[in-house]
């Protein structure tokens, strides 16, 4: 199983990166986690067909996490021609919030007559879904979206990924985390204490505990990235892919 940085940029382009899309090559095909503003064009720049995703897995609703949503759909429709289904699935208030976006910026396209069938699902906190093959169990952040906000971890082939989202600490963090064999963590500061954001130093503390055989930072801002060389964990780039 791989996993591919599409995006692993904060929500301001911070050192010309994609927002948040991860790639997720499994057995049975493909599937995006989180699909931000810009993931169409990060898809098309490293080779993706869209047509092998099968679903996306949303953490929450900020449009660096899910605002390209809209355009993966219409690309779909009337680029990619898809015939074959797909699962959308995020927390509760998705399918609202997904049709306004559409309508807000192509009137008319969440009611439109489609080739395939999308399906949008809401996960709840705690409670373990099937996404096309993939067991999802959402845990609750702290990061303010107009909808609650997830970590995500995700058992597939016989592995564990963990993606925080965007949060500051909180323990359930950590318990999504515990013992995952990849732990994608938002680092958006080096030590610099924000609310709903989680800082390097923060992180770094908490490690031990979580025992992830694997970890890599993303969405860092550019206090960040000027320090990179200085940090012990690694950190992503767009278009780096790494086995699990």
């Amino acid at each position: 199983m791989e996993l591919q940085f599409l995006g692993s940029g904060d929500a301001f382009g911070s050192g010309g990166r994609f927002n948040t899309c991860f790639l997720v090559r499994d057995r049975q095909g493909a599937f995006l986690i989180d699909c931000g503003a810009s993931s169409m064009v990060a898809l098309r720049k490293f080779g993706v067909d869209p047509n092998e995703i099968r679903a996306v897995m949303v953490s929450h609703l900020h449009g660096d996490h899910f605002g390209g949503l809209p355009f993966f759909i219409l690309d779909a429709q009337l680029v990619s021609r898809r015939t074959t289904p797909l699962v959308v699935a995020g927390p509760p208030g998705l399918g609202t919030r997904l049709a306004a976006a559409m309508e807000t910026f192509f009137p008319g396209s969440s009611r439109v007559e489609r080739r395939f069938t999308l399906e949008v699902r809401e996960m709840q906190v705690g409670e373990t879904s099937n996404i096309e093959g993939a067991d999802v169990t959402p845990y609750l952040m702290k990061h303010p979206c107009g909808a609650p906000p997830f970590a995500l971890r995700i058992g597939v082939d016989g592995k564990v990924i963990c993606y925080s989202g965007d949060t500051e600490w909180v323990e359930a963090l950590g318990d999504a985390a515990r013992g995952a064999d990849l732990f994608v963590a938002e680092a958006y500061f080096r030590d610099k204490k924000v609310k709903f954001h989680l800082d390097y130093e923060t992180l770094v503390a908490h490690l031990p505990a979580i025992g992830a055989r694997r970890v890599i930072l993303t969405h860092m801002s550019p206090d960040m990235l000027g320090c990179r060389e200085a940090f012990a964990c690694e950190a992503a780039e767009d278009g780096m892919v790494v086995s699990i």
